[in-house]
């Protein structure tokens, strides 16, 4: 049989690794020279935009919720379809989360329903770019900008990924971006956030580290409650060596997914009833690569007959109203339909940097043998 094929695995190459056993040997291993430098490179593919680093892509959208002022009594909308993360900062914050039903065919947030959910509460918005497909961002940025709207850009799956030819994170209001495990580049875990000017820098500092504010030798001040979210050199060292082949990541996985097209073959869909993902080449980083199944076959089934194959399967997402958490609140079944059904029936194929072609026809292979 052949090896297990995960849905997704980092790539890390010798000379980082190197590079990571020097920083552990040169005794400074927390935020120092790595982490400036590696804030320098991400501030300078975003178009020169200001940049900071974290330890991961949830407290960054948290510390930008709470930059924009956001807080008890605001409203911020949201889609159903993401990892937790997104809601729960909402939370944390005390404001109250909003949910909007998502687009059938992107799986993103729908924006004529994002524009019905705004009311006199509403103070900022979270869209989600799943897969790594932005929205329609000329769009999305009018209604923002019509009712005067923060945005907080999780773009956590979307780095390399852009609108009309310009990066995801070098427009826009505030932009995070994650570098977990099984995202396009990693640092092992954590995140970044793009800024709009030096106050909102500042202020970001602070909530990355404790409130302090230092000056001098032996100054040191507090006025805002601050976390300790800072990344290390360790992780920044790993960001930088994934960070110079970034291009070239995200050229393989167009090509991966111009593949798995190419063997599903344009009856796919009519032949089996499962629903592809939007074939939009260009602009998406093709972060994952996923099926909504149909509702002849459970979710459960299908990735245990793929792990049968020694094909690993992930899944992203359940629908963030339906947990217990969010049920208290007051939302349940049937508030957001096609989210609910989308998050019923959807999976996500393998995807990463070292797979291959025939890694992906043995893919179609199984999907096809399995839903047959």
């Amino acid at each position: 049989m052949n090896a297990f094929l995960p849905f997704s695995k980092p790539t890390i190459d010798e000379a980082t690794i190197a590079e990571v056993g020097n920083v552990l040997r040169s005794g400074w291993i927390t935020s120092g020279p790595k982490v400036l430098q590696f804030e320098k490179l991400l501030s300078e593919y975003f178009g020169g935009r200001p940049v900071r680093t974290f330890n991961s892509g949830t407290c960054t959208m948290e510390i930008a919720l709470r930059i924009a002022g956001i807080g008890a009594g605001d409203e911020v909308i949201t889609t159903p379809i993401s990892w937790p993360a997104t809601a729960n900062v909402i939370l944390q914050v005390g404001a109250t989360p909003v949910f909007a039903d998502i687009d059938p065919l992107t799986r993103n947030i729908d924006l004529d329903k994002l524009e019905a959910a705004i009311t006199p509460r509403t103070k900022a918005i979270i869209p989600v770019y799943l897969a790594g497909k932005p929205l329609d961002m000329d769009k999305f940025y009018a209604i923002a900008t019509k009712h005067k709207l923060r945005v907080i850009e999780d773009a956590a799956q979307a780095i390399g990924s852009t609108w009309k030819g310009k990066r995801i994170g070098a427009f826009g209001d505030f932009v995070s971006f994650s570098f977990q495990a099984n995202k396009n580049i990693t640092t092992s875990e954590g995140g970044c956030l793009v800024m709009n000017n030096d106050d909102e820098v500042r202020l970001a500092e602070k909530y990355r580290l404790q409130g302090v504010t230092r000056s001098g030798w032996d100054g040191i001040e507090v006025d805002v409650l601050g976390g300790k979210f800072n990344m290390t050199d360790i992780a920044a060292t790993i960001g930088l060596g994934q960070f110079a082949q970034i291009e070239h990541i995200t050229a393989h996985r167009r090509q991966l997914a111009q593949h798995y097209f190419a063997s599903f073959g344009a009856d796919f869909e009519t032949q089996t009833g499962a629903q592809l993902p939007p074939p939009e080449f260009a602009e998406t980083n093709w972060h994952l690569f996923q099926l909504v199944l149909p509702e002849r076959i459970s979710r459960a089934e299908f990735m245990a007959k793929m792990k049968d194959r020694n094909i690993g399967v992930g899944y992203h997402y359940a629908p963030i109203h339906l947990f217990k958490l969010y049920r208290a609140l007051g939302f349940k079944e049937g508030m957001f339909p096609i989210a609910e059904h989308v998050g019923k029936q959807i999976v996500s194929l393998p995807m990463f940097y070292a797979m291959n072609e025939a890694d992906v026809e043995r893919t179609v292979k199984a999907v096809r043998e399995v839903l047959a």
